[in-house]
């Protein structure tokens, strides 16, 4: 099974728990000081959203898979339509251990096709991280995107995402 991914930089978390709450009708799945997510049946999506060193508005879009195969279905399919995308296996990021794929849409926002391990106490980016587990997250960002290169990882050049996160 596939589900939606979306995941929203917010400024006010306890309010934007409180909206979105109400929009889905549910307390999210997971809840932390500077993160909340819904894994929801109806609609079928994880909604996740997070505070962000004050940006705030669409952080990336994606698709959460149950199985490797699922995931490798994805990346063959950039793969046969020549779209550049980076891999990155055994990744710990927003509070889950996992292997994903980012790639660039035409307008530059980032999808991240992913398959979830695990649960870890790691956020990643801006989050203190534990002395036991490192973060490696990592949203490639287009050129035009506003941010630290070192801090938010990665900007691919026009033609070339796989250089991001290595």
């Amino acid at each position: 099974m596939k589900r939606m991914h979306i995941h929203i930089a917010v400024n006010d978390l306890s309010e934007s728990i409180g909206f979105y709450s109400t929009i889905f009708g549910s307390a999210p799945t997971i809840k932390r000081e500077d993160y909340a997510k819904w894994n929801l049946r109806d609609p079928k999506v994880n909604f996740a959203i997070s505070l962000r060193d004050g940006l705030c508005g669409m952080n990336h879009l994606g698709i959460q898979v149950d199985s490797e195969l699922e995931l490798q279905e994805i990346a063959q399919r950039l793969e046969s339509a020549e779209i550049n995308y980076s891999k990155q296996e055994g990744r710990s990021c927003c509070y889950s251990h996992s292997n994903k794929h980012w790639a660039l849409d035409p307008q530059g926002i980032a999808w991240e096709s992913f398959r979830t391990l695990s649960d870890t106490p790691v956020l990643g980016g801006n989050s203190e991280v534990s002395t036991k587990e490192s973060s490696s997250c990592c949203i490639p960002l287009n050129r035009n995107q506003l941010g630290d290169q070192e801090k938010d990882c990665c900007i691919p050049n026009e033609s070339d995402a796989l250089g991001c996160c290595s």
